[in-house]
């Protein structure tokens, strides 16, 4: 499983993912993907045979996942363009058709029904308790992975208890 969306080296998203970490690491194996920024600009004409050795490496992870756990911040109430350009990427595949993902999105309403749209075209298989949307994130996790508040604690707990359910 995957860690995809900010770019920021210590950001919320990584924080939150840690904190999944610490809490499921005995039932899942979590590998986090931390060069989305590597990617080259989507462009079709290089979606082919001589992909960019980057695009391979992703694509490959994706391939040989269980299930995906995305973890995105938002950016002017939408989806970071880096994020975006990596499943952009995907697209010409059949990777992320049926399989499992869970989606937190930190923060951001229009960013998050962005990514639930972009998943159902993907064919992605998730529900409404495999998403979930952390208001006012950044005041939520400290530095070391460590949820701050209850209720998100509690919400992190369901989402990957049900996101487990569906591998």
């Amino acid at each position: 499983m995957h860690k995809l969306g900010s770019t920021r080296e210590n950001s919320i998203n990584l924080q939150i993912v840690k904190a999944i970490l610490k809490t499921f690491s005995e039932k899942a194996l979590f590998l986090i993907f931390d060069t989305i920024a590597d990617m080259p600009h989507f462009n079709p004409d290089l979606d082919n045979q001589q992909l960019p050795e980057s695009i391979h490496s992703f694509r490959e992870e994706i391939r040989i996942a269980d299930g995906i756990l995305i973890c995105t911040p938002k950016y002017v109430l939408s989806l970071p363009r880096s994020f975006k350009n990596g499943l952009e990427w995907t697209v010409s595949t059949t990777l992320l058709s049926k399989k499992p993902v869970a989606l937190i999105t930190a923060s951001g309403e229009k960013a998050q029904e962005e990514l639930n749209l972009i998943m159902k075209t993907l064919e992605a298989k998730f529900n409404d308790n495999t998403t979930l949307l952390i208001k006012g994130a950044r005041g939520k996790a400290d530095e070391n992975g460590n949820i701050k508040d209850e209720e998100t604690t509690q919400n992190l707990k369901n989402l990957i208890t049900h996101f487990l359910e569906l591998l």
